[in-house]
This record gives structure tokens, sequence and C-alpha cells, in this order.
């Protein structure tokens, strides 16, 4: 299956999505404001919810079904095991591979009492304009920023080139795992954990005016990261016995301390 193939097929996926996936997003694009995202941002940025460690919240993880996700209905643990185990058979460098098992244990905020349309689903900027790529861009209609006239253009309250570390990005598991990982593993894998979910730009081109010479050396590993993540999904389990005494050795020598939540 080429890329292409493959970003047709998700794009099917959500046109048949199931009624919840639909409301989940017309929750989230209603209520991902400039404002509500940079005040989630403040709050969860400086961590210290909790302490444990990758391993123990791989396992927290394993009942949570991602409610904005059409395309499979395992657990957390479950994809993350499919995404790594996408990454090692395709010979990805090894930090990639650790990238892969845990890309979305931000989704611990969940576990914290966070609602789902502030934890999962596609990312996009805030701040300027609600652009077509992003899925279910429609709905954007119930968000006030829409109406404000601040954020109407491309760029909006942006400079252009201005970088997507300048911007601020509606507020999910993404941005808030980069920070607990920040020191702890290569810029390339925060990079690919940071926007990983921002499929209008890594998928469909969207949104390049705000990007800055590093933005466009690391989306790469972006878009690499994407054929092990979206298209590992199978709606079989993975064979757990046999894949988590690797994993663990993995995390263990990787991200072998606590880290604070």
């Amino acid at each position: 299956m080429t890329s292409s193939d493959r970003q047709e097929s998700a794009h099917r996926s959500f046109e048949d999505a199931p009624a919840h996936v639909v409301e989940f997003y017309q929750e989230n694009h209603r209520e991902q404001t400039l404002e509500v995202a940079s005040a989630k941002a403040e709050r969860f940025k400086g961590l210290g919810q909790r302490e444990m460690s990758a391993w123990e919240a791989l396992l927290e993880l394993d009942a949570l079904v991602d409610e904005s996700d059409p395309d499979t209905e395992l657990g957390q643990l479950d994809h993350a095991l499919q995404t790594a185990e996408a990454a090692r058979m395709s010979d990805a460098p090894e930090w990639l591979v650790v990238t892969a098992l845990v890309h979305d244990l931000g989704k611990v905020l969940c576990t914290f009492g966070e609602p789902m349309w502030a934890v999962v689903g596609d990312t996009f900027p805030l701040g300027c304009a609600f652009r077509e790529e992003v899925v279910f861009h429609e709905l954007f209609r119930e968000n006030p920023d829409a109406r404000d006239l601040r954020y109407s253009s491309e760029t909006g309250v942006y400079e252009p080139g201005c970088g997507l570390d300048a911007v601020t990005m509606s507020w999910g598991h993404d941005e808030y795992l980069a920070c607990v990982l920040r020191g702890r593993l290569p810029e390339e894998a925060l990079y690919v954990v940071r926007y990983h979910s921002f499929y209008a730009a890594h998928s469909h081109g969207a949104y390049r005016e705000l990007f800055n010479e590093r933005d466009h050396a690391l989306m790469p590993w972006v878009q690499r990261f994407q054929t092990f993540d979206l298209y590992s999904k199978t709606p079989d389990a993975p064979e757990r016995d046999a894949l988590l005494p690797t994993y663990r050795e993995l995390l263990e020598r990787w991200l072998p301390e606590p880290l604070s939540w």
C-alpha cells in the first residue's frame, strides 16, 4: 500500500466514523480555544501531578480506549505494542522504537480527571484560522475563536516562519508528554512525540507558513513515525506474553528513572 493509499484509507475511516467519534470532535472543536489551551498548558506543563516510571505509565493505560480513534477499539497498551513492533520490524533506530512504545503515554491525563476532548484527537494551531485539512473542520463553527477577527488569517497572531514551538497548539497528550520526557530522549524523539497528532501538517501539508528550518528538518521523522502508528492498527491484540518482557527491558535501559507527571 502506497503512502497516498494509506492516507485515503484513513480519510475513509473518518467519513464512516461511528457516532461517538463525531461527538468527540464536536466537543473537541468547540472547547479547544486559545485561552483554554493556554490555561491547560500552564497547569500541566509544571508537572508534579504524580511520579511513576514509563513502564508504570504504560501499564496504567491498559484499559484506556481512545474515543477519538475510528481505527481501533483496543486499549492503549496494545496500541503501544503494535506501534513499537511495527517500528522494530522496519529496522528503525532504537530511539524511534522507544518513541513508538511511549508516544501516547501522555494520555495518563485521563487518569487525572481530564476529559477526553482535552487529551486525545488530532491537534491543530490556535490563534490563527482553522483549516479545512483538520478533520471535521466544519465543526469549528461552534468555536468562539472562529468569530475572533484576530485569528482569522492564515498566520493570525504569529509571524510567518516563527516555528511551531512558538505556536499554541490545541492542548493534549502530545505536548504534555514532550514536557515529561524533556531531557530524557533525543531531540528528534521529542519532536515526534510533540507533533505526531498534527495530521493537518504531517499528512496534508497545511500550516507550512508557520514552519521554521527546524520544523522542515524534523517533520520527516514524524512522517516516518506515522507509518508505524496509524497503519499498525489491527483488531487483534498483540501477543503480550512474548512482547512485554522485551519492551520492559527496553524502557529500563532508555528511561530507567521515575518521571514527574
